[in-house]
């Protein structure tokens, strides 16, 4: 096998435990930290190194950190506890969140400034993809980056994308994906209770249009969580406010009109305006719903 690394994998959430299960049995030494305890245990328990971050920190080849956005990422890098400050020169951390192409490339100044590699890497598939070491990975940064994140990138991900030679192509690359992803996802949602009106139900929309030409990835993903019920937060509407928003600030330094994204953003910000949050992004129906007059299914009690 290639060789062992040792790794910590900062985040733990729904995608996070995956990238940090799939490191674990690819055979790597893999940290994993949360702020939540149970995830720490959970994972600790599947074969995690125990400990703390601060433990670890001097001996780690790689870091990942799979956090919720740029300000989350800047104070685990470089906060009160920050780990670059800890990390030996020539370990690597791969960034994973949504961040602007700006701030990537800031990162990877103020890391190499440490002596720390810097990879921008966010990550796209799923949960699912997640947990099966399937991700996409869209990445850019310097030679000696890839070279010493190589083999966790290959734990984590079926297809890893370079982009460029330093940070900053691989952030503008996630923004064109969560632009498309943001727009098919309100999309889905408005088609499915647009059907509704015209007595499509749920399951004969998803039977129908996942076998025609106005599928997508997102309404095979998203159209069972409406038509089963089921809110739980695989993707939750509160990533959109900030990914769109991420999308629409770098369109407006472009001079750029994105229309689509612009109306995508508002339906996620009504329904994080709603107390729906912290419901998977399926949950955006609801407003679409409650504007017409509409009942969406209920989850079988």
């Amino acid at each position: 096998m290639p060789e062992r690394k040792k790794v910590a994998v900062i985040g733990l959430g729904s995608m996070g435990y995956g990238v940090a299960a799939s490191v674990l049995r690819a055979g790597h030494d893999v940290l994993g930290v949360d702020l939540n305890p149970d995830q720490v245990a959970k994972f600790t328990a599947a074969g995690g190194m125990p400990g703390r971050l601060a433990d670890h920190a001097g001996a780690l080849d790689v870091v990942v950190t799979v956090v919720l956005n740029a300000a989350q990422t800047e104070a685990v890098l470089f906060g009160a506890s920050g780990v670059v400050a800890q990390m030996n020169a020539g370990s690597v951390v791969i960034g994973c969140a949504t961040v602007a192409p700006d701030f990537a490339r800031e990162m990877e100044n103020r890391c190499g400034a440490a002596g720390v590699h810097y990879l921008d890497a966010p990550i796209s598939g799923g949960p699912l993809r997640a947990a099966d070491g399937a991700l996409s990975v869209m990445s850019s940064g310097r030679r000696a980056a890839y070279d010493g994140a190589r083999a966790v990138l290959n734990a984590m991900a079926s297809d890893v994308f370079e982009l460029g030679d330093c940070a900053g192509a691989g952030s503008a690359m996630k923004a064109v994906n969560q632009m498309l992803v943001g727009v098919h996802i309100a999309a889905t949602a408005e088609a499915m209770t647009f059907g509704m009106t015209q007595g499509v139900t749920p399951d004969k929309f998803i039977e129908v249009i996942s076998k025609s030409a106005g599928t997508s990835w997102a309404l095979e993903s998203r159209a069972p969580h409406i038509a089963n019920g089921d809110y739980f937060p695989h993707s939750q509407v509160n990533i959109w406010p900030k990914d769109l928003g991420i999308v629409l600030d770098i369109a407006q330094k472009a001079q750029f009109s994105a229309p689509l994204a612009a109306a995508a953003l508002q339906q996620f910000l009504a329904a994080q305006g709603s107390g729906l949050g912290a419901e998977d992004d399926a949950a955006v129906a609801k407003i679409y719903a409650r504007n017409a007059g509409l009942t969406l299914p209920e989850a079988d009690q």
